[in-house]
């Protein structure tokens, strides 16, 4: 049977429609589907795919069990190296990782390992009706630092061997940057919530409204009988652009912006926190965030959605498949572009005046592409006398994230680099002894996986540690 050198598109609901709502955009394989792209499979005997995976999922051997119809069997091979299989499914950069060494690639388009694993861990989660059984306790007592991917990692892994594990959150909902950072149009928080129950099967605690340096110190957690720290805090200090008009009203870091929609569901007709709605928003930025943003402002309302970005298309980090929803949906690319002041109104006749200090526009500079830069990109530069200005409501700075400095400041002996990361070596312990770290309180922002992968290696570290203990 001749293979199919395409894999099969993922169905999707029209994009005129999507943009009003933020009912999930992706529909999920069918069964029938699912069978014929496993069947694009060539089941390698080295297995390049399962090396693209930071959590080694036996990408082969659960596309094998689809093929014989063995779903669940598929569901159990996933979750013996990964956490959470229905997220991954959605929102990890397969083309780039797994698929990127996918054999069929080579002459042809990579099998959609993605896509099948969401159609697993969907299949899954509808049908099981067995709850994991926490194992038996093998005496150990583990503290985790934030519930978002690689802490939920890090958290499964240990319980699975019988630790005993406390998940300590800042916010007042687990899941991390998965409930607060993406949009329900990409992630259902209903997936994580499911998710996260199934971590409290394996007997993993709980703790919300926990702020470590805060509520509690990471000595402080010691002195509670934990053996062991692994600190999975995220990136949530917004960066911005330190241009005039930043302090202007209508101005949001997109983690706010996020957020307020995401966790505080500032898209009900009733909503508990503000948000500006309705109007032109201009996003600044080109990752993955930006792209969210700028779909959010969308369904809440707005009547144009600019992508504002100092560099082309080409390099663009933003996923391509998020590119390309975002463009389907009407989002205005302005690329080579880069701000250069926010503009606001401001009636010195009337202070009363209740539009005083409101964003009106944004101010911007045609950029052009240079010489590579450390990244290896090439370094944007700027066209002298080809400023221009955009009329908008609300600007969304999406420019990057770094670690909240409060762990730091109040962990003596916790070595930090200069952008804020926790310093780990090769088994992710920090300077401090039995106190671990990763994902992006050691990287900064970067993806789910990497971030599950981080979780994972801290989790092999520290049963390494407190066995020889």
């Amino acid at each position: 049977m001749a293979l199919d050198p395409k894999k099969h598109e993922m169905p999707a609901q029209d994009p005129q429609v999507r943009a009003h709502n933020f009912d999930e955009v992706a529909l999920g394989y069918t069964e029938e589907i699912a069978l014929a792209e496993a069947q694009r499979c060539l089941n390698c005997k080295n297995k390049p795919c399962v090396a693209g995976c930071p959590v080694n999922v036996n990408i082969p051997d659960f596309i094998m069990k689809i093929k014989e119809k063995d779903y669940e069997g598929a569901y159990q091979i996933i979750n013996k190296t990964s956490t959470l299989p229905a997220v991954c499914g959605r929102v990890c950069p397969q083309e780039t990782q797994c698929e990127a060494k996918c054999t069929m690639g080579v002459k042809f388009e990579p099998v959609g390992i993605g896509r099948l694993e969401r159609f697993v861990a969907d299949w899954h989660n509808e049908n099981a009706t067995e709850k994991a059984e926490a194992p038996e306790s093998n005496g150990h007592k583990v503290a985790v630092v934030g519930s978002g991917p690689s802490g939920l990692t890090c958290a499964g892994d240990l319980a699975k061997k019988g630790y005993k594990v406390s998940v300590f959150e800042a916010l007042h909902t687990a899941g991390g940057v998965l409930v607060y950072g993406i949009p329900e149009f990409r992630l259902p928080k209903a997936i994580v919530a499911r998710e996260v129950e199934g971590l409290k099967d394996l007997g993993v605690d709980l703790e919300t409204n926990v702020i470590i340096g805060k509520t509690l110190t990471v000595d402080e957690l010691f002195d509670m009988g934990y053996e062991a720290v692994f600190i999975g805090s995220g990136a949530g200090l917004p960066s911005f652009m330190n241009i005039p008009g930043e302090s202007l009203k209508g101005v949001y870091s997109a983690n706010e912006y996020l957020t307020r929609s995401n966790l505080m569901k500032a898209f009900r007709d009733d909503p508990r926190t503000p948000i500006m709605k309705g109007g032109k928003v201009a996003v600044v930025g080109g990752g993955n965030v930006a792209m969210d943003a700028a779909r959010t402002a969308l369904r809440l309302g707005a009547e144009h959605v600019y992508i504002v970005y100092r560099r082309s298309m080409e390099e663009l980090p933003a996923r391509a498949e998020e590119v390309e929803h975002a463009k389907e949906e009407g989002i205005d690319f302005r690329l080579l572009n880069n701000p250069v002041e926010i503009l606001g109104y401001n009636n010195p006749d009337d202070p009363r005046d209740p539009k005083n200090g409101f964003v009106t526009g944004i101010r911007c500079i045609k950029m052009e592409l240079g010489e590579p830069d450390a990244s290896g990109r090439r370094r944007p530069v700027p066209i002298e006398g080809s400023e221009f200005e955009l009329d908008v409501d609300a600007v969304i700075m999406a420019i990057g994230t770094s670690p909240n400095p409060l762990i730091k400041n109040t962990t003596k002996g916790l070595e930090v680099n200069r952008r804020g990361g926790i310093v780990v070596n090769e088994d992710g312990l920090t300077s401090r002894e039995a106190v671990y770290a990763g994902g992006d309180a050691v990287t900064g922002a970067a993806t789910v996986i990497s971030a599950m992968g981080a979780g994972k290696l801290a989790a092999a570290s520290i049963d390494e540690y407190l066995s020889s203990k």
